[in-house]
C-alpha cells in the first residue's frame, strides 16, 4: 500500500538564504524527518487565504499535522494579551483553525505539536494559559522534563510508559475545549496531550516537540490512523467545496 500522505502546515515569514531575502514558506527539517520515519509521505502546506481551501487541501490528505510556532492570538479565545504573550500570526491562526475543522470535520487523523495542540484546544472552544515558567531550557534551548500518559486514552496506548520530552512552550492549556479529554501531564500538572475521543478517527495534540527527538510512537499513532482511513475510504473531493463549472465551448 502506498505510504499515507501526511500535510504539515508551514510557517510564512521573511528568510534568507544565498544572495537572497524576501518572504518564504518555512518548516523545521524534523517535521517531515519524523513523518518519513514513522512511514508516512509527507507534503508542505503553506498559508492560503482562498475560499474553501482548507477543505480542499484536507481532502487530499490522509492525516493533518499542525506545527509548532509563534503564539495564539489570545482574541480567538476572548482572552487579553498578556504583555509576555508573543505578536500574533493571524494568517497561520486564520489558516490553521480552518484546517484543523475541515480535519475534524471530514475525520482526517490530525495530530497538533505544541502550537498545534493549543490551536486545537480553542478550536473547540477551550482557552490557554498565557505564560508559565520551566518549560523551556532557555531563549532558544530546547528543554526537557517527563510526561505522565493517562491510562485508557488514545496516547497512552502509543506510549504507555513516562517518557522524558523535548519541550519548549510558555503557554499551556487552561480550559479544555469540548469534547476533549486530558491524556498526559507534567510533574506539575500542565496538560501535556490532549485527544477527542469518540470522534472516528485520531485527534491528539501534544504539547512537546517529538520532531526534536528520537521517539516516533506519537507520529507512528497518526500515520497508522491515516492509514487505516486510507484504506477505509480513499481520498475525495468535499463536494461543498466545489463550484458549478461553466462549460467552455
Amino acid at each position: 500500500m502506498p505510504r499515507p500522505v501526511i500535510g504539515i502546515s508551514t510557517y510564512q515569514d521573511q528568510a534568507r538564504w544565498g544572495v537572497w531575502e524576501m518572504p518564504a514558506v518555512l518548516l523545521p527539517a524534523g517535521y517531515p524527518r519524523l513523518v518519513r520515519a514513522a512511514g508516512g509521505l509527507a507534503v508542505l502546506l503553506p498559508p492560503d487565504d482562498a475560499r474553501d481551501a482548507a477543505r480542499d487541501t484536507v481532502a487530499a490528505l490522509d492525516g493533518l499535522v499542525i506545527a509548532g510556532g509563534a503564539d495564539v492570538e489570545p482574541a480567538r479565545y476572548g482572552a487579553v494579551a498578556d504583555p509576555r504573550t508573543g505578536p500574533p500570526a493571524r494568517e497561520r491562526d486564520v489558516w490553521e483553525l480552518a484546517l484543523i475543522r475541515a480535519a475534524i470535520d471530514r475525520q482526517i487523523p490530525l495530530l497538533g505539536i505544541c502550537r498545534g495542540m493549543q490551536l486545537l484546544n480553542v478550536a473547540l472552544g477551550g482557552t490557554l494559559h498565557q505564560h508559565l515558567d520551566d518549560h523551556t531550557g532557555g531563549l532558544g534551548v530546547f528543554g526537557s522534563h517527563p510526561v505522565i500518559p493517562v491510562p485508557g486514552t488514545a496516547y497512552a496506548d502509543a506510549v504507555p510508559e513516562t517518557t522524558v520530552v523535548p519541550a519548549y512552550h510558555h503557554q499551556a492549556v487552561d480550559r479544555l475545549g469540548g469534547g476533549l479529554v486530558a491524556s498526559a501531564h507534567a510533574p506539575d500538572g500542565t496538560v501535556e496531550a490532549l485527544e477527542l475521543p469518540g470522534h472516528g478517527g485520531l485527534v491528539l495534540g501534544v504539547q512537546w516537540h517529538p520532531e526534536m527527538g528520537q521517539d516516533t510512537r506519537v507520529m507512528a499513532a497518526l500515520v497508522g490512523a491515516a492509514r487505516e482511513r486510507a484504506a477505509l475510504s480513499p481520498r475525495t473531493p468535499d463536494p461543498r467545496s466545489r463550484a458549478p463549472r461553466t462549460p467552455v465551448s
